[in-house]
């Protein structure tokens, strides 16, 4: 018989009665019952009921062990009959009556509870992350996580993609998130730093001549911990492709996110390939977003023309004051009570609006001040764009719509939710195109690019090349071959078709306020590489832990990350980031300087 097990505490069965086995796991919990003694086993695979009789032997010290002490038993295998059936478990069939009993190894008293899985402070949870591992949902995503990637690599090497490794030493870069710096012991005063991404590494492959490239790759940026980004590292599936369009990327990577969706989505209905393509301007309008959230069927749309010259004086007015100010409208499908709109304006207020304006859409009649105000012929024309039924309601927002989209975003997010118009049970994928090549910087008073700095522009290469300062008003209109996918208003990934031109790229950086110098330094191994001919190639590179935050309808990636480290970048268990010796400092040419404090005065 083998030293710890022969079967696994998930795996016993009717079948395996009258066997003697033996097993090796965590105490789950223990209950007394008239006597006998009844002890949860769990291993990775599940979880196996014991009993203990008073008779035995080893009955008291059994009885002293504590939960989550590990034990080794053997037993026998008997049938559970009548109402002690557990069809919830899948051993809940069965039973093992123990026969023998090791304390391979005790546990002392528990920081935290691993039974039952109560809500407990996050600090306590990443501090005994290895306790924490052990209870059943996080201990699910994790493996949940292991079997979601290696579905990725299965589907892209079946599309003949080839898995590389890229190095995790690297230069820094003087774009895109804060990077992590690595002293070098060799080279004094130099620092190597951990790539926010494998960029670079991968369109030169495609210079190469690799032509598919993917991998699981680890990504280093240091910037602040919210619920959809970890803080310090976190994974992707990055992938590039030679001789492509953008929609050959498209094409390629649907399947493989549509089959892992419905391969661990439980049922879940999944956007058929091809998914929706939705550019940024029209997201932005209908959606208040670039991610949308395409569950909520709700679309906003532009109705300045009916207010505009009307007897509202205060839309009237902005509309007037300016020839970028809108009238946009957020429909609300069953939401024509004066209580859903009166709590639709209390919520306005506390997110910093005065209010939104409205109207109720009644049979033959359109009820509220703003249509009062407008009059019954402007308030038909706007229920008519808006297909507005007899129970319907509409809200209204007004300004510069740069100023007030983020809001009407989370407005139409709301009344989606309380109005329950948001389909469930769904993974709903959509391709945001035709991002801005650039955007105005209002701090610095300059042209800054607004998405990846390496994309091809969408615009004639000459006319590109020819940009000058008096064309500002061009360059800001300028868009881009960049994408981003999204799934559930959560972006999966940003992407591109790359600009794989020395002209164009040393324009592009140069229009953003980069001169070919900074360029050739901090690109010159890409540039370079361009310059010996370079194929058209573009790729993208899907988030692995929101792909299984979806998956595993959690909020917080650090309920799929084994290890992950909390708000402020720190690692409780291990106690990093941690001081480290003189000796050490002393080797890399360091010294550390006192944090540097602003003058008062």
């Amino acid at each position: 018989m083998h030293a710890y097990r022969t079967q696994t505490c998930g795996e016993l069965r009717k079948t395996h009665v009258g066997e003697t086995v033996r097993l090796s796991g965590w105490v789950h919990r223990k209950r007394d019952h008239g006597g006998l003694l009844f002890i949860d086993l769990r291993d990775n695979y599940g979880l196996t009921q014991l009993v203990v009789e008073p008779e035995a032997p080893f009955f008291s010290e059994i009885e002293r062990v504590r939960q989550e002490s590990v034990i080794r038993i053997d037993g026998q295998v008997v049938a559970r009959v009548g109402d002690t059936i557990n069809p919830n478990l899948p051993t809940g069939e069965v039973e093992v009556r123990i026969v023998g009993f090791e304390l391979l190894s005790a546990a002392e008293d528990l920081p935290l509870p691993v039974f039952g899985e109560p809500d407990y402070p996050e600090d306590v949870r990443l501090k005994y992350r290895f306790l924490d591992l052990r209870r059943d949902s996080l201990h699910r995503n994790v493996i949940l996580r292991s079997r979601v990637i290696s579905s990725l690599r299965r589907r892209m090497i079946d599309q003949g993609f080839i898995e590389f490794q890229t190095p995790i030493l690297t230069a820094s870069s003087p774009e895109g998130a804060r990077d992590f710096l690595v002293p070098s012991r060799m080279h004094p005063g130099r620092f190597y730093a951990l790539p926010q991404a494998p960029q670079q590494f991968k369109q030169l492959l495609m210079v190469a001549g690799f032509d598919r490239y993917f991998q699981i790759a680890p990504c280093f940026r240091d910037e602040d911990a919210r619920a959809d980004r970890s803080p310090g590292e976190f994974y992707q599936l990055d992938f590039e492709m030679s001789f492509v369009t953008q929609e050959d990327v498209f094409a390629a990577i649907e399947p493989v996110l549509n089959g892992v969706f419905e391969e661990f989505g439980n049922g879940r209905t999944v956007t058929p390939a091809p998914f929706p393509r939705i550019t940024y301007a029209d997201s932005m309008l209908k959606y208040g977003s670039d991610k949308p959230d395409l569950r909520n069927p709700i679309e906003m749309q532009v109705v300045s023309d009916h207010f505009r010259g009307s007897g509202f004086k205060v839309f009237a007015s902005i509309l007037e004051s300016s020839p970028q100010n809108e009238i946009r409208a957020i429909p609300a499908p069953g939401g024509g009570s004066r209580a859903f709109c009166d709590r639709m304006n209390s919520w306005a207020q506390r997110e910093g609006l005065p209010g939104m304006g409205y109207m109720i859409f009644d049979e033959g009649e359109v009820k509220g001040p703003l249509a009062k105000n407008i009059g019954p012929e402007r308030s038909e024309a706007v229920r008519a764009q808006l297909g507005m039924k007899a129970g319907d309601a509409a809200f209204f927002l007004a300004g510069n719509p740069k100023d007030f989209v983020s809001i009407a975003g989370k407005a139409r997010n709301v009344i989606g939710k309380e109005l329950g118009l948001v389909e469930e049970n769904a993974f709903r994928f959509c391709w945001i195109i035709d991002f801005p090549m650039y955007e105005w910087n209002e701090d610095d008073k300059k042209i800054d690019f607004s998405h990846n700095p390496f994309s091809m522009p969408n615009f004639d290469h000459d006319a590109f090349l020819a940009l000058g300062e008096k064309d500002a008003e061009t360059i800001l209109g300028i868009t881009a071959f960049q994408y981003d996918i999204v799934c559930n208003g959560v972006e999966l990934s940003s992407g591109a078709i790359r600009n794989h031109k020395p002209e164009i790229m040393l324009k592009a950086f140069e229009i953003a306020g980069y001169g070919a110098d900074v360029v050739e330094s901090k690109f010159g191994g890409m540039l370079n590489a361009f310059r010996f001919g370079a194929p058209p190639h573009g790729g993208s590179a899907p988030g692995v832990d929101r792909i299984v935050m979806l998956l595993a309808d959690v909020e917080n990636l650090r309920e799929v990350i084994a290890f992950p480290l909390n708000q402020q970048a720190q690692d409780l268990m291990m106690q990093a980031p941690s001081e480290v010796t003189e000796k050490q400092l002393r080797e890399l040419h360091i010294r550390i300087a006192p944090p540097i404090t602003e003058k008062k005065g």
